[in-house]
């Protein structure tokens, strides 16, 4: 199984989490979001090595997260494979290339960390 798949099985594990692919005409695009509101705490996609510094040629899946500000340069700093956000927000998002470089663990971690950051929030009674 590749490690796209195997950490969009790990993301349904998350409460009330649902996958689907929101693109008609791009099945290769993967949104996890939450079940209760719909919001995305993660995004797999396939991109041009072009847009990530990589072989031109070359297509990559990728995993965009939200991450806290704070962490995102800790994280990039850590792994060569994780840079600011393809397409998205690059100070409240990363991307993680998926190619193994990143053990799955901590890509586990992560989305577990985005999952959080987008969760609903609960309103507080006046």
């Amino acid at each position: 199984m590749s490690q796209r798949n195997e950490l969009i099985d790990f993301a349904l594990t998350l409460s009330h989490a649902v996958a689907d692919c929101p693109f008609e005409d791009d099945l290769d695009t993967t949104v996890v979001r939450h079940g209760i509101d719909g919001k995305w705490f993660g995004l797999f996609m396939k991109v041009s090595g072009k847009h990530l510094g990589r072989e031109k040629t070359a297509r990559f899946d990728v995993l965009n997260l939200k991450i806290d500000p704070e962490e995102s340069y800790i994280v990039r700093e850590m792994y060569d494979a994780i840079l600011p956000a393809y397409h998205m927000n690059k100070r409240h998002w990363i991307s993680v290339i998926l190619d193994g470089s990143v053990p799955n663990d901590f890509c586990e971690f992560l989305i577990g960390k985005s999952y959080d950051l987008t969760k609903p929030k609960k309103r507080s009674k006046s």
